[in-house]
C-alpha cells in the first residue's frame, strides 16, 4: 500500500480542527483537491477517518487509533527530511531546547551563546518549562535537549550531570548573620523563611537540607520565583536557601542582601542535560550537546563545580 504523504499531512490538520477550506488555503490547492485525497486515504484505510458535524469533520473512532500512527509517522518523516538538509548543509540545523527558568538568566545564555559563536546558522527554540518536576523530553516530542536540576527516572530519557550548584542563605543587610562568611542551617531554626512553592524542584532540596539540620522552617512567604525571593530577603521579609545568584539583572540591588555559605553537607543542587535515549538526534543537536558537554567538563560553564566524571573515552558518565 502507497499512500500520499499530502493526504496524511491533510489529514492530521482536519483532524486537528483545520476545516479543509483552510487547509486548501494552506497548502495551495482545491478544495475538492483535498477531499479527493481524504477520500482516497479512507479507501485505502478500508474505513471512514472522519464523518462531518455541521460544517466541521472529526475523527471516528477508526480515525482517533489512525492519527496516532500518522502522528508518529509525520513526525519521523520529518525528522528525517531535516536531517537531509542538515548532511547538505550541517550549519544550518535547529535545536529545540527546554530549560528551568532559574538556569535561564545564566546557564542558557552561556551554552547557546558560546555554541553560537562557532555555528551562527544553527537556530534555537527556547521553552522554559512550566512544570519543574517533570521533564519535558519524549521519544515523539519536539524537544531536543533540556537543561535542569531534575534527574528524570523515565528509562527512556538519558541524564548527564553537568556541575553542581552551591546553594547559600540569603540574608538581609541589617541580619545579625549579615557579617558572617558562612552559617550551619541548625543556627536559624528559629527564622522565618521566604520559600520557594512546592511546585518547584528547589522546595524539596531546600526542605531536605532543613530536616536534616533537625528542624522544619517556618515559612513566611512563598514566591513564585527566584527574583521574587531575593526581592522579599532584601525587604527583610524573612531569610532563603537559594542558588549562588549570577544574574545581572534579577538580583538584589548590591548590598541588599548578603549571602553565606552553607556548612551543611549536601548544600548543592545538580545541574544537567537530559535527551530521549529512543530519538536519534540530528546533527546540529548532537553538535550542541557535545559543546555542552565538553564546556562542562573543561569547567568553563560559569561559577558552577566542574566536577563532570570523565569515562575511559572521555564522554561523560552519570
Amino acid at each position: 500500500m502507497v499512500m500520499d504523504t499530502h493526504a496524511l499531512r491533510w489529514f492530521q490538520l482536519v483532524a486537528d480542527g483545520v476545516t479543509v477550506t483552510e487547509v486548501s488555503h494552506l497548502e495551495r490547492t482545491t478544495q475538492s483537491g483535498v477531499s479527493r485525497a481524504l477520500a482516497r486515504l479512507e479507501s485505502e484505510v478500508g474505513t471512514p477517518l472522519l464523518y462531518r458535524s455541521g460544517r466541521i469533520l472529526r475523527m471516528t473512532r477508526a480515525g482517533v487509533a489512525f492519527k496516532h500512527h500518522v502522528d508518529a509517522l509525520i513526525h519521523e518523516l520529518d525528522d528525517g527530511l531535516a536531517a537531509v538538509d542538515q548532511v547538505v548543509d550541517p550549519e544550518t540545523g535547529h535545536v529545540t531546547l527546554s530549560f528551568q527558568p532559574s538556569l535561564g538568566t545564566w546557564l542558557v545564555p552561556d551554552v547557546v551563546g558560546s555554541f553560537r559563536a562557532g555555528h551562527p546558522g544553527v537556530r534555537f527554540d527556547l521553552r522554559p518549562k512550566r512544570d519543574e518536576l517533570t521533564t519535558a523530553v519524549r521519544a515523539r516530542g519536539d524537544i531536543d535537549i533540556e537543561l535542569s536540576t531534575l534527574r528524570p527516572h523515565d528509562p527512556s530519557v538519558r541524564w548527564r550531570r553537568l556541575a553542581s550548584e552551591p546553594l547559600v542563605l540569603a540574608v538581609p543587610a541589617a541580619h545579625p548573620l549579615a557579617a558572617r562568611p558562612r552559617v550551619a542551617l541548625a543556627e536559624v531554626a528559629t527564622e522565618p523563611f521566604v520559600s520557594i512553592r512546592p511546585t518547584s524542584v528547589l522546595r524539596p532540596l531546600c526542605d531536605a537540607l532543613c530536616a536534616e539540620a533537625d528542624f522544619e522552617p517556618e515559612i513566611a512567604f512563598e514566591c513564585d520565583d527566584l527574583p521574587t525571593m531575593w526581592g522579599f530577603v532584601a525587604a527583610g521579609l524573612g531569610i532563603a536557601i537559594v542558588p549562588a545568584d549570577r544574574s545581572t539583572v534579577a538580583g538584589p540591588p548590591p548590598g541588599a542582601v548578603h549571602r553565606l555559605e552553607i556548612t551543611d553537607g549536601g548544600a548543592v543542587r545538580e545541574v544537567g542535560m537530559a535527551w530521549s535515549a529512543e530519538r536519534r538526534p540530528l546533527p546540529a543537536v548532537e553538535l550542541f550537546r557535545t559543546h555542552v558537554m565538553a564546556r562542562a567538563a573543561a569547567g568553563r560553564l560559569p561559577g558552577l563545580r566542574g566536577d563532570l566524571p570523565q569515562g575511559p573515552s572521555g564522554t561523560a558518565s552519570d
